[in-house]
């Protein structure tokens, strides 16, 4: 402990998302402006409780599968899973537009790909169970370093930007959910469809922390 308190900061700024390789264990960290996206499988848990381990994991690891293809198809460095959640930073000066396009397609693939295989493969299961997932997107500056120990470790992003779209995917009410900062960087295709928005204004605040404010939309695109 003393060691870790103790060491030096060798912080640097980041111009791609950084590799594991890059960043130095004992001191080393990487200021990055970048876009966190955070897709999460709904109802995970309670599939584990009542359908079959094998049908269980067939349904997460074709979410997991579908999310970073997708997420890689548009510019993502997949940085992060955890269980059922799938984490991918952009970077660059169109990393919102990207990051909401990949959104759009993550969705379009649970609702128009996903969704029918589950009901073809498992008709018992589609009974009690619809595969929903929530997506996180926010934007801003993080500090980049690695947590663990040698040949145990990994990368940790530390800054509002991750905090915030980690806790936006949890939301269910609508499928995506994006800061202001995200929804004021993009484009007319991400935002507009046959000239109506595809995004619902609220003010953010309760289980989700206080934000300006937030936008949703349950909006798809194929890719």
């Amino acid at each position: 402990m003393n060691d870790i308190f103790t060491a030096s900061w060798n912080i640097t700024k980041g111009i791609k998302v950084p590799t594991t390789e890059d960043v130095v264990m004992k001191n080393g960290g990487r200021l990055v402006n970048a876009t966190y996206l955070y897709a999460d499988l709904a109802g995970s848990s309670k599939l584990a409780h009542t359908m079959k381990k094998e049908t269980t994991a067939v349904i997460i690891r074709a979410y997991i599968n579908s999310a970073a293809r997708i997420l890689r198809h548009f510019g993502g460095e997949i940085r992060s899973f955890d269980g059922d959640r799938v984490m991918a930073i952009f970077m660059g000066e169109d990393k919102n537009r990207k990051a909401v396009e990949a959104a759009f397609a993550i969705n379009w693939a649970v609702y128009k790909v996903l969704r029918p295989a589950i009901e073809n493969k498992w008709n018992d299961v589609s009974k009690s169970y619809t595969i929903a997932h929530g997506i996180g997107i926010d934007t801003g500056e993080a500090l980049i370093v690695r947590g663990g120990v040698r040949e145990h470790n990994d990368l940790i992003s530390i800054g509002d930007a991750p905090n915030d779209a980690a806790k936006l995917s949890e939301d269910r009410t609508w499928w995506i959910n994006v800061t202001s900062a995200v929804h004021d960087d993009l484009g007319d295709e991400q935002l507009y469809i046959d000239g109506s928005s595809f995004w619902t204004p609220s003010n953010g605040s309760g289980s989700l922390g206080t934000y300006t404010k937030l936008y949703h939309s349950n909006g798809w695109r194929s890719v």
